[in-house]
């Protein structure tokens, strides 16, 4: 199956799963493949690995996912609410129309992934490595983004309202193409946005 998300090519499914009754992921390892209308509230994923898949109407609910993989993968329209991730790595994955309300995610590694104008507020993102994603127009008004990685991450057009970003690489970040205000860094971040701003810091 070929579609295309925001103009991205997904990656060609060879087999559908629907209704996904008393899915147990855990440990198995899952190839293009299509999930649709699949409710996986409250599901306990421990390891499972997933390539080239896409989700469609999937909903994540409750669920948790420790030391898991969602490699290049699309996640269409799929709910991610309360949904508890923790060292899993989402390289190349891409997300359009998802719902993240009360989503943690604690470590592992979503470089190269795709939230473009994802309703990120109020979640909590912390020790996660973002190199390279694609943020723009994210919004994340009041979110918890601690000790992330976001080296060459675009945050274009970024909403980061109130947002506490203690700890993160922002040496990317423009502050001219985002918003900040009320947002919490630390003085090593200030210092990164002053001079961005073409401000001369001295002690």
């Amino acid at each position: 199956m070929a579609d295309r998300v925001h103009g991205r090519p997904a990656t060609p499914t060879e087999s559908t799963i629907r209704d996904w009754d008393d899915a147990d992921p855990s440990g198995v390892t899952y190839r293009k493949v299509l999930f649709v209308d699949s409710d996986l509230t409250e599901v306990d994923n421990r390891g499972g690995v997933f390539e080239e898949c896409t989700f469609r109407g999937v909903r994540f609910n409750a669920s948790t996912h420790t030391d898991a993989a969602f490699v290049n993968c699309t996640f269409v329209r799929c709910s991610l609410f309360d949904t508890t991730i923790t060292r899993c790595k989402f390289v190349g994955s891409f997300f359009d129309d998802c719902t993240y309300n009360l989503l943690k995610v604690s470590g592992g590694d979503w470089s190269f992934a795709g939230l473009p104008g994802a309703d990120l507020r109020g979640t909590e993102f912390s020790g996660v490595k973002f190199r390279e994603a694609d943020l723009t127009g994210v919004r994340a008004a009041k979110a918890v983004l601690r000790d992330l990685d976001l080296s060459g991450a675009s945050l274009h057009r970024a909403d980061l309202t109130a947002a506490d970003l203690r700890g993160s690489d922002l040496s990317t970040l423009d502050p001219l193409t985002v918003e900040l205000k009320g947002a919490r860094v630390d003085v090593t971040q200030a210092m990164v946005i002053a001079t961005s701003l073409g401000l001369d810091v001295r002690p």
